[in-house]
C-alpha cells in the first residue's frame, strides 16, 4: 500500500491534520487477500474534501474480475477461519480494538477529511464502533449452545455456526463506526466478510483493514472492494454471498432487501429516518434545549438518528427563541479548525437538496426564523456549508416534515398535549428513534408505552443503546420490519444459523429390532 494513499489510509504514525489540498492525490486500492491490490479499474469515482472540495482520492469501480477474486479470496479462506477456535479469534479482537485506540486519531482524521465531520465528532465515530468491537471480545460468553437430556439416553444439543461468506454495504456518514458495526461480529462469529466502503469516503476502511490485518486477521477473511451500483448488484446477486448487511436510504435498502431476498439471502437494512424529540413545559430547560441542538446540528444533522423535528408542548412553544441562540452560536467551519460545531455537508449536491428543502418550507408558509442557506466561510469559499435552520410554523402535509433532510435543520411543530404529540410521532411513516423530555415520571411512562419507535429516549436526544444492546429501527426505518437488527444478541443470531443435534447412546446392547415408527424412548 502506498504511503500517503488517499492521504489518509497509508502506514506508519503520521496523521494528516489539514485541509491543504494534496499533492498527486493516490488512487484507492481494493484490499484482497490482505494486500492493498491497485485496480485495474476503468471507471473512477473523485472524492473531494467537503470543506474546501480538493481532490483527496479516486475510488475505483471494482471490476468483475476484482470482485469474483473477493469471493474466492473469503470462500478459500471460510473453512479454516470456521475451524479456528473461539479463543484465537477473540485473541485477534483483543489486538485489533488496541490497535484502533493506537490509531484513532489517524481513523479520525481520515472521516474529517473525506467525509467532512469535525475532528471531535469524528473521534466519536471512531468511539462507537470500537465499543462494538470491544463487545465481540466477550462473544465467548454468548455464543455457547444449550443441551437437555430429552429421554433416557438421548440428548438434543443446540449450536450456532458460521454462515459462510457475508458482505457489508456501508454509508458515507459513519466511515468508521458502521464498518466496525459489521466486521466484529461477521468474523468473531467465523464467517469471511467482503466489505464496501461509501464510494463518498473509503479511508477509513482501508485503515481498519490494514489495523485487522496487523492484529492477526488471516488473509481471506476481510476483503474490500468498491464501486457504486455494480458493486452493488454483485454483492445482491454472487450466490456465494449468503448475508448482506446495510445501512443507508429506503430507495437503495428496499432495492437490496427485496432483491436480496428473491436470491435467498439474509438481509439486515436500516433505512431512512425522521427523528422526533417531544418537549414538555416541565423540562429541565436548559439541559432540553442543549441536547436538542446538539442532536438537530451535531455532525450537520447526517445522521440517520439525528433529530429532525421538535414537537413542543403547550407553553414550551416559548422555549424556541432560546433554542434559536443556542444554534446561532454553534461555529460552522472546516472540521479541523479547533473552534467548528458543525461542519460542512458531504457534498454540492447534497447542500443543494437541503437548501431546496428549506425553501420549499418557506414556498409552503413555514416561518424560517434562523436561515443556514448560502453560508460561506472567507477562508474556505468552496465548502459545502449549511449553517444551523430552525424552521417553525410546520405541518405534517410539508415537504420539510415529510423527507429526511439529512442536514443541519430543525422543523418544529406545536400541539397541545401529550397524548396530541404522541399520536402525531405514531403517524410518521418512520421508526428510528424519538424523545421526550419532561421531569414527570408518568408523562414519561405514558410516551415510553405509546411510541412507535424502535430507539426511545427519556432526556436523551439520540438514544442509540450501546453494543450489548441492538440498534433497534421500527417501522419504514427497518427494512422488512425489523426482524434483523445490528450487533447485540440479535446481531449475532444474523450472522449465524443454528443447528440442533440429537444423540441416543443406549447404556445396554439391545435388539431393538425393526425401527419403523417415530422414536419416543420414553
Amino acid at each position: 500500500m502506498a504511503a500517503n494513499t488517499a492521504g489518509t489510509a497509508s502506514t506508519g504514525p503520521t496523521v494528516r491534520m489539514t485541509h491543504d489540498p494534496i499533492v498527486s492525490p493516490a488512487d484507492t486500492p481494493n484490499f484482497l487477500d490482505n494486500e492493498f491490490v491497485p485496480s485495474k479499474a476503468t471507471q473512477w469515482i473523485p472524492v473531494y474534501d467537503p470543506a474546501t472540495n480538493n481532490l483527496v482520492t479516486r475510488v475505483p469501480q471494482s471490476t468483475a474480475v476484482e470482485l469474483s477474486m473477493a469471493v474466492s479470496s473469503a470462500q478459500n479462506a471460510f473453512p479454516a477461519w470456521r475451524a479456528t477456535s473461539i479463543i484465537a479469534r477473540q485473541q485477534i479482537m483483543f489486538r485489533f480494538t488496541h490497535l484502533i485506540k493506537e490509531n484513532w486519531d489517524r481513523l479520525a482524521a481520515s472521516i474529517t477529511l473525506e467525509q467532512g465531520k469535525t475532528f471531535k465528532d469524528a473521534r466519536g465515530d471512531v468511539l462507537r464502533g470500537l465499543q462494538v468491537a470491544e463487545t465481540a471480545c466477550g462473544i465467548t460468553t454468548q455464543l455457547p449452545g444449550e443441551v437437555l437430556e430429552v429421554a433416557r439416553d438421548m440428548e438434543t444439543r443446540n449450536y450456532r455456526e458460521p454462515l459462510g461468506v457475508v458482505a457489508a454495504i456501508c454509508p458515507f456518514n459513519f466511515p468508521a463506526m458502521i464498518p466496525l458495526w459489521c466486521i466484529p461480529i461477521a468474523v468473531m462469529t467465523g464467517n469471511t466478510l467482503i466489505l464496501k466502503p461509501s464510494e463518498r469516503d473509503p479511508g477509513a476502511a482501508l485503515i481498519l483493514a490494514e489495523l485487522a490485518r496487523a492484529a492477526g486477521l488471516p488473509k481471506g477473511v476481510l476483503n474490500i472492494v468498491h464501486g457504486a451500483v455494480d458493486t452493488v448488484n454483485f454483492i445482491i446477486d454472487e450466490p456465494a454471498i449468503r448475508a448482506i448487511s446495510f445501512v443507508g436510504s429506503n430507495r437503495a435498502g428496499e432495492y437490496i432487501y427485496s432483491r436480496g431476498s428473491d436470491n435467498g439471502k439474509r438481509v439486515q437494512a436500516n433505512l431512512g429516518a425522521k427523528n422526533h424529540a417531544v418537549l414538555l413545559p416541565d423540562a429541565d430547560k436548559e439541559t432540553a434545549l442543549n441536547a436538542i441542538a446538539g442532536a438537530a446540528f451535531g455532525a450537520a444533522g447526517q445522521r440517520c438518528m439525528a433529530l429532525s423535528v421538535l414537537v413542543t408542548v403547550g407553553e414550551s412553544s416559548s422555549y424556541i427563541p432560546e433554542l434559536v441562540e443556542k444554534a446561532r452560536k454553534l461555529v460552522v467551519s472546516a472540521g479541523f479548525e479547533k473552534d467548528a460545531d458543525v461542519g460542512p455537508v458531504i457534498s454540492p449536491e447534497s447542500r443543494a437538496r437541503i437548501e431546496s428543502l428549506i425553501a420549499s418550507a418557506e414556498r409552503e408558509g413555514a416561518s424560517i426564523i434562523l436561515d443556514g442557506r448560502g453560508y460561506k466561510l472567507e477562508k474556505y469559499p468552496q465548502g459545502n456549508f449549511v449553517a444551523p435552520t430552525v424552521i417553525t410554523n410546520v405541518n405534517t402535509s410539508m415537504a420539510c416534515y415529510k423527507e429526511e433532510i439529512f442536514g443541519p435543520v430543525l422543523v418544529c411543530i406545536s400541539v397541545q398535549t401529550l397524548e396530541e404529540a404522541v399520536d402525531l410521532l405514531n403517524a410518521n411513516e418512520y421508526g428510528n428513534g424519538a424523545s421526550i423530555f419532561t421531569k414527570s415520571g408518568s408523562s414519561a411512562s405514558y410516551f415510553q408505552k405509546n411510541i412507535e419507535a424502535g430507539q426511545v429516549g427519556i432526556n436523551v436526544a439520540i438514544p442509540v443503546p450501546l453494543p450489548m444492546f441492538s440498534f433497534t429501527g421500527n417501522k419504514k426505518s427497518i427494512a422488512g420490519g425489523g426482524a434483523n437488527t445490528f450487533y447485540g444478541k440479535p446481531g449475532l443470531a444474523f450472522y449465524t444459523q443454528q443447528k440442533t443435534v440429537t444423540s441416543l447412546w443406549r447404556r445396554e446392547n439391545v435388539d431393538s429390532g425393526k425401527q419403523v415408527v417415530m422414536p419416543s424412548h420414553l
